[in-house]
């Protein structure tokens, strides 16, 4: 039971009542290790469903949160549809969250400071993991992304807002590179000119999944946008994958930046912050698991052209991450949050460094994917 005299559980108690479910709040704890929005477990006393989420959204990332919810709104609803008429959900167990609403029927409820809350039901009796386990993990984090985007994959993109412009679209990271550049002195060391060099060496190159795009080859469906395996659900009693979560970043976009972005998140044992970037390797044991399991259910919607450009797709994206890190080291850390000064810099080596893994490994990734059909 939480302390009725401490003001900020009372003010949080409150903001819970907004929102329609059924019992009484009796516990409140903050929840997950997120560093975008603040998130708390609320417990109520009921028969049926003991806990939900509430979120406080950060509206200085999510600049039009009620677009974002909009999304989310429209994409669980979509997926509890498919799963109440095809078979999929009879295959193995599948979950998704719920919007609740307010007690005035709206998906969000907003204080009179203008901060802007939301209420979303809880994934019962399952966890998330930072690092992939074992292989069998591997195999579930690909079933999970392959599940998802089957489920959404029949839904129209024009129905979806793109709350991310830009995101994900390496050519428009590249001109913000360049005018940061051209605008910057810049403090040269060893580390400083690999970049430099790393990057003039595939400027050429970045627009590959772009071009596709415009030329009608690769086609927009709805994606998660953020993909890490830390937001893929795994039952805590089976060890299969169970859902996906954190939708604020759904969007139209290419499935194969979800595929890069998982790969890349998931084939570095090292992970982003390590210091030994000089050691990073891309894990391609991993990526054959995580592959696998994207495909038993992906290979429903996947073309054969899809495939062709699934290895360009893993090397884009950990390129495309290690690019934006360099911008950001250049500019004077503006974007991403550091705790020292030449961090995104240290950041941007790792991504470097586990693309030329990939680069290495071309032949070996191309021949797994090829199997995969």
């Amino acid at each position: 039971m939480f302390k009725t005299t401490n003001k900020i559980l009372e003010n949080l108690a409150a903001i819970a009542n907004q929102f329609k479910f059924q019992g009484k709040v009796t516990n409140i704890q903050e929840y997950g290790n997120g560093n975008i929005n603040s998130t708390f477990l609320i417990t109520i006393d009921a028969a049926g469903e003991k806990h939900f989420i509430l979120q406080k959204l950060n509206t200085k990332v999510f600049r039009q949160p009620e677009l974002v919810m909009a999304n989310m709104r429209m994409v669980t609803e979509h997926i509890h549809q498919r799963l109440g008429h095809t078979s999929l959900g009879e295959k193995r167990p599948w979950k998704m969250p719920r919007v609740l609403p307010t007690q005035n029927a709206q998906d969000y409820w907003i204080e009179p400071n203008g901060t802007f809350w939301r209420a979303i039901s809880f994934i019962d009796a399952a966890q998330s993991f930072d690092t992939i386990q074992d292989t069998q993990h591997a195999r579930e984090i690909g079933y999970g992304l392959g599940m998802f985007h089957n489920l959404i994959n029949d839904l129209p993109t024009e129905k979806i807002a793109d709350t991310l412009v830009g995101f994900h679209i390496t050519p428009g990271y590249l001109r913000h590179y360049h005018q940061v550049l051209a605008t910057t002195n810049i403090t040269k060391s060893p580390e400083v000119e690999y970049c430099l060099q790393f990057t003039r060496d595939r400027e050429s190159w970045a627009n590959i999944l772009e071009a596709a795009k415009e030329q009608g080859l690769l086609p927009l469906r709805p994606i998660h946008g953020d993909p890490k395996i830390n937001n893929i659900m795994i039952d805590s009693a089976t060890g299969q994958a169970i859902s996906i979560v954190d939708l604020d970043t759904v969007k139209p976009g290419l499935v194969h930046y979800d595929i890069g972005d998982c790969l890349r998140s998931g084939c570095n044992p090292l992970g982003e912050e390590t210091q030994e970037w000089e050691t990073v390797c891309f894990e391609p044991d991993l990526c054959q698991m995580i592959l696998q399991g994207y495909c038993t259910i992906a290979k429903d919607f996947l073309t054969n052209t899809d495939y062709q450009y699934l290895y360009d797709a893993i090397r884009l994206i950990a390129f495309e991450l290690g690019l934006r890190f360099f911008t950001d080291y250049l500019a004077g850390n503006v974007y991403f949050k550091v705790k020292y000064q030449s961090q995104n810099l240290a950041r941007a080596l790792v991504q470097f460094k586990l693309t030329e893994s990939i680069e290495s490994q071309e032949v070996t990734l191309r021949g797994m994917i090829e199997d995969l059909k």
